[in-house]
Order: C-alpha cells, then structure tokens, then sequence
C-alpha cells in the first residue's frame, strides 16, 4: 500500500509540474525524413545526420511545484556539432501539435544556416532568424506565429528577481524582433530554455558562458587541445592504495560488486584523438593524484587474438590514406590494411543445404552465356536503327560527317564483366537472427550461393571481407581473388569465414578499388555486403567514418567502378543515400532471404 500511494503521488506531482502539453505531442521519429530532406535542401551538410537529443543538466530557476516533484533539472534542447543535428525526441512545448510540427521544420531551417562555432549565443541565433526570414519571407507569419504562441508560457518578468527579470525581458525583445541585435544581460542563473533557438554545443547547460572573445593569433598554449562538445561533471578521489580489488556495497538488501583497478591514467597509451573521444563518452570524470615511479611500462591490446587461433597473415601490410574531414585533406600513409587467409579454410564441397538453391541459379545464370541482344548503332546488321538513323541525318544537316552507323543487329554478347564483393564482417555480424542463424551465417550462404551463380555464367569474381581495430589494423581477409578458379578450395575458405572487430570501410573501399582498376574488364561492379554504419575504437565513427567512406567510394566512381551496397540495417536510409545516392544501395527487411537475393540483384544490375 504505501508503494502504491508513492506511485500515485509521484504520477500526480510530477503531471502538475509538467509545463508542456502531452496530447499535442509531435514525435521526431514520424518527422526525421521530412527535417533531413529540409535541412540538406537548404544548404545543410549531406554527411550530417538528424539525431534525437538528450536531456542535459540545466541551471534554471525552478518553481516551488517543480523542486517538489524534483522536475525541470534538465531539458532536453536543439544544437548541432559536426556530426549530427540533435533535436528533442518528443515536442511537447505547444498546445497545438501543427505548432510543434512547424518548430522541427524551424529548428531545421536554422540549422541549416548555423555557424560551426558560436560566439554570442542571443546574437548569433538573432542573425540566424534575420537571414532565414530574409531569404524566405514566407516564413515569417510562421514565425509570427511560434513567437505568439511561446511568449505566455515563458515566465513572467515580474515574479523573477532584478537581473533574471532584466534578461527575461531581453530575451523577449530580441524574439519579438530579431532585425534589432539585443545584448543579454548577466544573471545568476541561465534563462529558462528558448526552444525557437539553437543552443551552442560547448554550453548546453547555460549558453550565456559563450562570449565573443577570440584570438586572433590562435590557441597561446604550446600544447595542443582538445575541446570537448559537453561539459563533464568532474570529481576528485584520493588515491587508493589497497591490493584488494573487491568492493562491497549494500543499499538495503540490494547487493552489488566491482572491481577496482589502480590504473595510471597519465601514461601515453593512445592518441589524444582516443582520449578525447572516450572523454566524450563519460559523463563523469574522476581524477586522482598518483606520482608512483614505474621503471618500466606494459601496454596490453585485449582485442585482438592469439596468433595460434588468428587468421594467416599475408605479406606486409598496405598503406593506404584517409579522409580527415576536420582538416580536409586526405592523410597519406595513414592507415595500415594486412591481407589475411582464412584459418581451418580447407577444401570442402558446397553445404547439402545450398545444393538445390545452387543448382538452379546455375540453370538460370547459364541462359546468360547466350543472351542474345540488339547492338544499335552497328555498320551493317539486320535492321534500320531509327535514332541512329535520326541522329547521323540531324549531324549531317548541321555539317557534320559522322560515321553512318545506322543499323542494328541481333546477336550474342559477351558479359564483359569484374565484380568484387565486399562482406563486412564486424563483431556485430555475430548477431542472431533465429534460433539457427547469425548475420554472418546468412551473409557466408549468400557469397557461396552468388559465386556458384557468377561460376556459371563466365563471370570473373572476387571476393573479401574486412574488419578493423583502429587504423594500425584494418583487416582485409582473401576468400577469393580474381585470378583463381572457383571450387571447393574457395567454398572452404568461405565456409571458415567468422565476425571480426570493427567496421573502417573507407580502407578496405580503397584497396577493393585497387584490385578492381587492375582487372582489363570494361564494367566493374563493388558489391558492399554490410549491417550497419562504419566505425571504429577510435575517432573512425559517426561523421568521420561517413565522410572517410564517401571519399573512399568518390574516388572508386571517378576511377571507373560502380559501387553498390546490399545492408540488412533497418536506419541505413539515414546515411547510404549520401554515401551511395539514392539508386546505390538496397535495405533488405528480412535478412534471412539474403543467400537468394543476392544473385538476383547482381543479375539486375549486370543484365
């Protein structure tokens, strides 16, 4: 009984302390495709995604019923980093859903114009809202409109104290009329949140800390640094020196254990890159004073295995480059790829699973050794090409001579034709899908049914799956290349395959390329097998990784190659069309079908 009433008053409280209006709630999951198509429309960049925000402690005067609910400590506010447009998940801010639909479309709108580093927060978002209303004047009424509807729920000046009155009222002026730059007084506490603004990325919590000093000589320190895009929650503690590493707590009868690692956190084992983005991870930082001496230092890598069980090195390793988008440049030499055999890929004969799907693949893909067509444009032939007739009479009506070639033929082709395909083999291929089957299963079927198939009709194939961990270890393992026979040592190899590490794909785009560029074949294909976004251990994710592939697959399209991408990701609708365009990538809803759609989308697309 008395959780049942703790229950119901904390529903009751909190419902009363909520400022916002439930039942016009506008999800931003129903309104993701229409704020992306918005923003890139606008000028916005194409490798930036729309992601929903989270909330972040905030340091507002709260009313008497929010301190007694405990609510309105944090909120959940719209800003953009180089990687991602956040926005709340849920709008909540207006009675009317059609407002809260128009203040997605609005924050799009200005993030579309939003600087990379803000200097002023009130004037920089008043310049935004200028230029916006400027470029479109048809915005203005809808502007009109959410400032109307957001002025009665922001608190009222009268009930606040001098300098939090004194800003509130600033912050009304300058949305009542943006063309007139209003200065933000200082107040003790940050303003009630402006949800018709973009707040700057280093000051979530109370963007009034972003002035416009700047330094034109740039950074003062000799060493470089590293901002991070939130402020963290920082803690001291004393160092512990016990030997023990087990760590009891009881909160009534709830038991729960740790371990303690007495680790030096100030020894160099990774890049300042590393360190910041696993800074950015942490919500809070511990530090502690440490000055032990170490005569010597050891530095373990847990992620990769004993050589005894690794796959088979080949050669070398490759250097290859890599696109920093934060530089713009490309990084010669950056990134170290190692060819790999599979280990245990001994010879072994399709799986008796596969064998009547392969069968008749191979009676289909056979009818395409002669596969007869119309050659149009031909010197001699059967019949009269109308449109080479047309454009040879048109050439010589405006002096042109052209060779008339103005007939057609009717007759077998040869498939001049190199396909490479990629699997990514991440960790996170070693999903399940069934009872029976993991991502990796249905991807190693797949390959083995989509070579017999290529076997069949003359083809000539290769196949290679990668992984990575961090760009020391981009791993490129061989099944097949493009000067073997297909047989049973190839199905072994596949057979062998298993999920890796990590996902660095604009390497193993690359070196794909180079293997394909070398083949005499006029049409070469890269068929891009993969589950989800690139990314690694390092800074290789999110908007890094995006724009390191799509200069990766750049430079495949300028060299000649047609890159296509088959990916069983249910969001990868968000970020292929930028890296693929819009007719380069498939999303299969049901990956289990994977080993028969395969051949028949390599078969739409070479026919």
């Amino acid at each position: 009984m008395e959780e049942w009433i703790g229950n119901r008053w904390h529903q009751f409280i909190t419902r009363r302390a909520d400022r916002g209006f439930p039942a016009a709630a506008v999800a931003l999951e129903t309104e993701k495709k229409t704020i992306g198509v918005l923003f890139r429309a606008l000028g916005g960049e194409p490798g930036v995604r729309v992601e929903a925000a989270s909330a972040q402690e905030v340091f507002i005067r709260r009313s008497w019923l929010q301190r007694l609910a405990g609510s309105a400590q944090s909120a959940v506010i719209a800003w953009q980093d180089g990687d991602a447009l956040y926005l709340p998940p849920v709008l909540q801010v207006f009675p009317q859903q059609s407002l809260n639909r128009d203040l997605y479309l609005w924050l799009a709108i200005l993030a579309a114009r939003s600087p990379r580093q803000y200097h002023n927060w009130a004037l920089d978002n008043q310049r935004l809202v200028t230029e916006a209303l400027a470029q479109f004047p048809a915005l203005r009424p809808r502007y009109r409109r959410l400032v109307e509807a957001l002025l009665p729920l922001r608190p009222v000046a009268e009930s606040l104290p001098e300098d939090e009155a004194a800003l509130e009222m600033a912050i009304r002026r300058a949305l009542l009329d943006p063309h007139v730059a209003v200065e933000l007084p200082r107040a003790n506490r940050a303003p009630q949140p402006v949800p018709l603004w973009l707040y700057p990325q280093a000051a979530l919590d109370n963007p009034l800390a972003v002035t416009g000093e700047t330094h034109e000589d740039g950074d003062c320190s000799t060493g470089s640094t590293t901002s991070l895009t939130e402020r963290k929650r920082g803690e001291r503690a004393e160092e512990r020196e016990r030997r023990d590493g087990l760590m009891l707590f009881r909160l009534e009868s709830l038991f729960s254990w740790s371990e303690y690692v007495n680790l030096e956190r100030s020894e160099d084992d990774t890049e300042d890159e590393d360190a910041a983005a696993a800074a950015e991870d942490m919500e809070k930082i511990v530090l502690s004073r440490q000055r032990n001496r170490r005569s010597s230092s050891i530095r373990l890598s847990l992620d990769l295995p004993s050589a005894d069980y690794d796959d088979l090195p080949l050669g070398e390793g490759i250097r290859l480059p890599e696109w920093d988008w934060h530089r713009g440049r490309l990084l010669q030499d950056h990134v170290c790829l190692q060819a790999y055999y599979p280990r245990n890929g001994d010879p072994a004969p399709l799986p008796q699973r596969l064998r009547r799907g392969a069968a008749l693949l191979r009676s289909q893909f056979e009818q395409l050794r002669t596969q007869r067509c119309w050659l149009r444009a031909q010197l001699q032939g059967e019949e009269i090409d109308l449109k080479a007739w047309a454009d040879f009479c048109a050439s010589r009506l405006a002096g042109h001579t052209p060779e008339p070639g103005v007939y057609q033929s009717f007759r077998a082709t040869h498939r001049d034709m190199a396909t490479l395909m990629l699997a990514d083999l991440s960790m996170s291929t070693d999903a399940a899908l069934d009872e029976h089957n993991r991502v990796v299963d249905v991807v190693r079927d797949g390959l083995l049914l989509c070579a017999e198939a290529l076997a069949s009709v003359g083809d000539r194939f290769a196949i290679y799956g990668f992984s990575s961990v961090r760009r020391q270890q981009v791993r490129f393992t061989l099944f097949k290349n493009f000067a073997e026979p297909h047989g049973d040592a190839v199905r072994g190899r596949l057979l062998a395959m298993r999920p890796g590490f990590y996902t660095r794909m604009g390497a193993a785009v690359r070196q794909a390329t180079r293997i394909l560029c070398e083949q005499p074949q006029q049409k070469k294909l890269l068929l891009i097998l993969s589950d989800g976004k690139p990314n690694d251990i390092d800074h290789y994710e999110g908007r890094y990784g995006i724009e390191d592939t799509h200069a990766a697959l750049s430079e495949a399209r300028r060299a000649g190659l047609h890159p296509f991408c088959i990916t069983i990701d249910r969001t990868a609708e968000e970020y292929l069309p930028y890296l693929f365009g819009q007719n380069g990538f498939t999303v299969l809803n049901h990956p289990a079908h994977l080993p028969l759609r395969l051949p028949e989308l390599y078969h739409q697309l070479t026919r």
